[in-house]
C-alpha cells in the first residue's frame, strides 16, 4: 500500500467535495494548501496511479437532467460472473457494478432516459448472458447524503 503523508491527506480531504470551478482548479487548491500547482498535480497523479483516487469527475442528479435511475440485482451462477460483469459494464448507463455475498450476487446501478430503455437493456443482458433472474429495483424515495471521508 502507498504511504501517504499529511499533504496527501489534505489533498484527498479537499478534493472530495466542492471542487473549484476555475480554469485551473488544482492551482486554487494548491494555494489553499500552501504547495505549488506542480506538486499538487504530481501528487494527484501518484494517488490515482496507485489506486487511492478512483476518479475525479462530477456527480449529477439524474432526474434533474431528465434521466431515470435504478438499482439492479442478479442471481448469477459463479461460472458466469465474469461474463455477466463484462457484458453489464459495456452499457454506458451502468455506473456501479459489484459482486456481493448473497443469492443475488451481482448488483449494479443503471441510468437511462427512460425505464423502458432500462427494461430493454436488462432483457438484452439476460439474452446475452443466459442469466434470467435480474431484479429492477427503482427507488421510490431518495435519501441522499454527502459522502465526505476524513482521511
Amino acid at each position: 500500500m502507498l504511504n501517504i503523508d499529511d499533504t496527501d491527506r489534505a489533498i484527498l480531504n479537499r478534493i472530495q467535495s466542492d471542487f473549484p470551478i476555475d480554469p485551473r482548479p488544482y492551482r486554487v487548491v494548491a494555494r489553499e494548501l500552501g504547495i505549488t500547482e506542480k506538486e499538487m498535480l504530481q501528487r494527484v497523479v501518484r494517488l490515482k496511479e496507485n489506486g487511492i483516487i478512483r476518479r475525479i469527475g462530477g456527480n449529477f442528479v439524474p432526474a434533474k437532467l431528465g434521466f431515470v435511475s435504478t438499482l439492479c440485482a442478479a442471481r448469477v451462477p459463479s461460472e458466469k460472473i465474469e461474463l455477466f460483469a463484462r457484458i453489464v459494464n459495456r452499457y454506458p448507463g451502468v455506473t456501479h457494478n459489484y459482486q456481493r455475498d448473497n443469492k443475488y450476487n451481482v448488483w449494479f446501478t443503471f441510468i437511462a432516459e427512460s425505464m423502458d430503455e432500462i427494461d430493454a437493456n436488462l432483457k438484452q443482458i439476460a439474452a446475452e448472458t443466459g442469466v434470467q433472474d435480474i431484479l429492477n429495483l427503482p427507488a421510490t424515495k431518495v435519501f441522499k447524503i454527502k459522502a465526505q471521508f476524513d482521511v
